[in-house]
């Protein structure tokens, strides 16, 4: 994928700025709760550690791609290259916040990874998640092995952690404007697939071209609505109950009762 800029890597770019400023506002509420020793799950484009690593104590920071960031002007942050799970050389009760914002998605078995976070916890830990509402997805995504509604997101991790608080993440007239402006385009593409492949054929084969069109259609969206996708910031996005027009569920797990 090194010739592709995959569309699951939020970036910077202009074309990307609905999505990034979501993310934004999981960072900033992030930083809001976290102190101590934090560990991040998915460094993604490493945007979020000037969110984090100011609150921290020592912030651990780990992909499984390097990242061109410059995170070492932070001197209590270190970055670690490591595919998960299980999580290599991370010591047992260590983390006072684990984060891991749209990581979930991808892991095939989430009740180990899950496993994993709170070995990593102190007892009095809590890990900070994110991912997508599968009641809001437009489309299959070849690269998600598993989308969740907020009822199943909560399960899962209860059997895990003793108490779960569940947000969702919404946004206003304009995000929604965006959103059903991204449904018809999503919707003309998927007309083109008349023989059902989107359905029918496995993950690997699908997940290049659904990159490039998910790559093309967010510059699409930019060339044509560019007032709109440009204008949107991180004020049209808010934390909510969970319902199903929520864009992503954002839970704060805590690893036992205090």
């Amino acid at each position: 994928m090194g010739f592709i800029k995959t569309a699951e890597r939020v970036s910077l770019a202009p074309s990307d700025n609905y999505v990034y400023q979501r993310s934004l506002l999981a960072y900033k509420e992030a930083a809001a709760r976290v102190h101590g020793n934090v560990l991040e799950i998915g460094t993604g484009s490493g945007y979020g550690i000037r969110e984090i690593a100011p609150k921290a104590a020592e912030f651990w920071t780990l992909d499984k791609h390097y990242i061109s960031i410059n995170y070492k002007k932070y001197s209590n942050t270190r970055f670690i290259k490591n595919k998960v799970p299980p999580l290599t050389n991370i010591p047992d009760n260590y983390f006072d916040f684990v984060i891991c914002f749209q990581v979930i998605e991808h892991i095939k078995d989430a009740e180990f990874m899950l496993s994993e976070i709170s070995r990593v916890l102190k007892s009095t830990g809590k890990l900070i998640i994110s991912t997508p509402n599968i009641k809001m997805s437009l489309t299959r995504n070849p690269w998600h092995v598993k989308e969740y509604t907020g009822q199943e997101f909560h399960s899962i991790l209860l059997q895990t952690f003793k108490k779960v608080e569940a947000k969702g993440i919404q946004g206003n007239g304009n995000v929604v404007s965006y959103y059903e402006k991204n449904k018809k385009a999503v919707q003309k593409i998927l007309k083109f697939d008349v023989l059902g492949l989107n359905r029918l054929l496995p993950n690997w084969v699908l997940k290049i071209p659904y990159d490039l069109m998910n790559r093309l259609n967010r510059v699409l969206l930019l060339r044509k609505n560019k007032k709109l996708t440009s204008s949107i910031t991180i004020d049209d996005y808010f934390f909510s109950d969970v319902t199903e027009e929520c864009l992503d569920l954002y839970f704060i797990a805590q690893k036992t009762h205090f």
